[in-house]
C-alpha cells in the first residue's frame, strides 16, 4: 500500500501529518517536540532514530499476527490434561453470544447507581446465584481471582480480629501463597502452614491443634484441595477455629459444588474461590474472576473488599432498580479508611458466570460436577494399572485433579511430559519442586471437555513411554 501522505506520516495517526503537529506546537506554545522533554536529562535522551521497520498495510500486519498465532497449541489441535489453577471448561455458544452484546461488552463497570442498569442487574445476578451455590449470604462483584480474594480475606480477617496470624495448608497452590504473603507482610500479619497426613493428604488435625492460638486471625482450607483430593474433616476444622476466635476461611473450586456440601453448611465465615471455570475461558491464563462471600454479619460485610450491588425501588412509583449498595475502597472513602485498593472488578467476566450458571441450573451443575468426578475417577482407574505409575498419591476421594507419580518408571515427569508432547497430548503440571517430598509427582486434570477415547488415549501413552524405558 502506498503511503500518499508522505514517508514521515500514518495513514492511521492524523497528528503525524507535517501541518497538524505545527498547528499542534503553535497552539501550547512550543517551536520543536524536543521542548515537551526539557525535564528529561539530556545523558537520558535518545539521540538518534528507532530502528523500526517501516508500516505494514492493514492486511499485511493480519497474515503477520495469523503466522505468530499459527505457532500456538491449543485445546482444540489436542487433549489437555492440564489445570492447576486454571482448567479447561467448555463455554456454551450463548454465554459468548450474550457477554459479547455491546450493552454489555463496552460497559466496563459501573461506578454511579444511575447508570449501567444492565450491568447492574447482571452483577446482582451473579451475587445472588455465587450466594446461593456457596450457601453464603453476600457476596460481592467479583474480585481479579482467587489468590487476591485469599489475600483480601485473609487481610480482612486481620482487621475484625485485631489479629496477626493466617494458617494455611501446606498443600496449597504457591502462587496463592506467594500472594498471600504479599498482602500480608505490610500488614504485620504472619502466616503459618498446617501440616497434612502423609497417606490421606487430609489437614492434620494435631498440627492445627497444636497451632492455633489467641493470636490467629483465621485458619484457611481448600476443598478441594490443591492436589484435587477433598477435605473430609471440615466440620472438625471449622469447630477447631471457631472455639479459638478466629474466622474460618474456605476456598472452593465452583463446579464441586453441584454435588459437595457448600461451606455455609459447616460454617464458614468467608468463602473465596475462581470463577474462571462457571463460563470463562483459559484465554492463555487470564482474565480470571475471583469470588469473595461471607456470612450475613455486618461486621462483615463492611470490612469486605470490592462492591456489592443492591436491589431498591424509585422514589417515583416504585419501579425496581439497582445500585452500589457498598463500594468502601479508596476511590470512593478516604484513602485512609478503605478496607482495601482493590479499584476496580471483573464485571465482565462475573456476567459470563451469571448466564452460565443460570443457563445449566443447579440440576446443570449436580450433573457437571458428577461427569467432572466419573471421568477424573476414570483416569485415575485407567493409570494405576500402568507399571511404574502411582495413581492417585494419596488415598482421598478426589475431584478433577489427582497426582501422578512417576518415581518407580526411572523417568521425571519433565521426560514424561515432553514424551507425552511428542505424540501430541498435553500432561499435567510438574509439582516435584513445589512439593519434594511427593518425589517425581505431576498434577493432572480431567473435566467434563474430556472424551473416553482421550482419556483412553493418555493411557495408551503413558504405558507406550514407560514400556520403552522398561525395555
Amino acid at each position: 500500500m502506498v503511503n500518499r501522505l508522505g514517508k514521515n506520516t500514518h495513514p492511521y495517526i492524523p497528528n503525524s501529518l507535517p501541518e497538524v503537529k505545527q498547528e499542534m506546537m503553535q497552539e501550547i506554545g512550543i517551536k520543536s517536540i524536543d521542548e515537551l522533554y526539557v525535564d528529561i536529562p539530556e545523558k537520558y535522551r535518545l539521540k538518534k532514530s528507532l530502528n523500526l521497520p517501516e508500516a505494514l498495510s492493514e492486511f499485511e500486519v493480519k497474515k503477520h499476527v495469523e503466522a505468530l498465532l499459527s505457532k500456538n497449541r491449543t485445546c482444540s489441535d489436542m487433549p489437555v490434561f492440564l489445570g492447576a489453577g486454571c482448567w479447561p471448561h467448555y463455554v456454551p455458544a450463548v454465554v459468548r453470544e450474550i457477554v459479547q452484546r455491546g450493552e454489555l461488552l463496552t460497559c466496563y463497570t459501573p461506578y454511579q447507581p444511575e447508570i449501567a442498569q444492565g450491568m447492574l442487574q447482571a452483577l446482582f445476578e451473579y451475587q445472588s446465584m455465587i450466594c446461593e451455590l456457596t450457601g453464603m449470604e453476600v457476596t460481592n462483584c467479583s474480585i481479579y481471582d482467587w489468590a487476591s480474594a485469599l489475600g483480601e480475606a485473609a487481610r480482612m480477617a486481620a482487621r475484625l480480629t485485631r489479629r496477626s496470624e493466617i494458617l494455611i495448608p501446606k498443600i496449597i497452590h504457591p502462587e496463592r501463597a506467594a500472594t498471600l504473603h504479599v498482602y500480608t507482610e505490610p500488614a504485620g500479619v504472619s502466616v503459618n502452614q498446617i501440616a497434612y497426613d502423609s497417606e490421606t493428604g487430609q489437614i492434620s488435625l494435631e498440627d492445627l491443634r497444636s497451632k492455633i492460638s489467641d493470636k490467629t486471625a483465621a485458619v484457611y482450607i481448600e476443598n478441594p484441595s490443591y492436589l484435587g483430593f477433598i477435605e473430609t474433616q471440615v466440620d472438625k476444622i471449622s469447630k477447631e477455629t471457631h472455639e479459638h476466635g478466629a474466622l474460618f476461611i474456605v476456598g472452593v473450586d465452583p463446579t464441586s459444588l453441584g454435588i459437595l456440601k457448600p461451606p455455609g453448611e459447616y460454617d464458614a465465615d468467608i468463602v473465596v474461590g475462581e470463577a474462571q471455570p462457571l463460563g470463562n475461558s483459559m484465554n492463555f491464563g487470564g482474565p480470571l474472576s475471583g469470588i469473595f462471600a461471607c456470612r450475613d454479619d455486618l461486621k462483615l460485610i463492611r470490612q469486605m473488599p470490592g462492591r456489592i450491588t443492591g436491589m431498591t425501588t424509585t422514589l417515583d412509583g416504585g419501579r425496581q432498580g439497582f445500585c452500589m449498595a457498598l463500594q468502601t475502597r479508596e476511590q470512593h472513602i478516604r484513602r485512609e479508611k478503605a478496607t482495601s485498593n482493590i479499584c476496580s472488578n471483573e464485571a465482565l467476566c462475573a456476567v459470563a458466570s451469571a448466564v452460565y450458571m443460570a443457563l445449566l441450573g443447579p440440576e446443570g451443575l449436580r450433573e457437571l460436577g458428577e461427569t467432572i468426578m466419573y471421568k477424573a475417577n476414570y483416569a485415575m482407574h485407567l493409570l494405576s494399572k500402568i507399571d511404574g505409575v502411582k495413581v492417585p498419591v494419596f488415598k482421598s476421594a478426589h475431584f478433577k485433579e489427582f497426582t501422578v507419580n512417576f518415581d518407580d518408571s526411572g523417568l521425571s515427569v519433565k521426560e514424561v511430559h515432553e514424551k507425552l508432547l511428542q505424540r501430541r497430548i498435553h500432561g499435567g503440571k510438574d509439582v516435584s519442586k513445589e512439593l519434594p517430598e511427593l518425589g517425581e509427582t505431576a498434577l493432572y486434570c480431567v473435566t467434563e471437555i474430556h472424551s473416553r477415547e482421550e482419556i483412553e488415549r493418555l493411557a495408551a501413552a503413558l504405558n507406550e513411554i514407560l514400556d520403552g524405558r522398561r525395555r
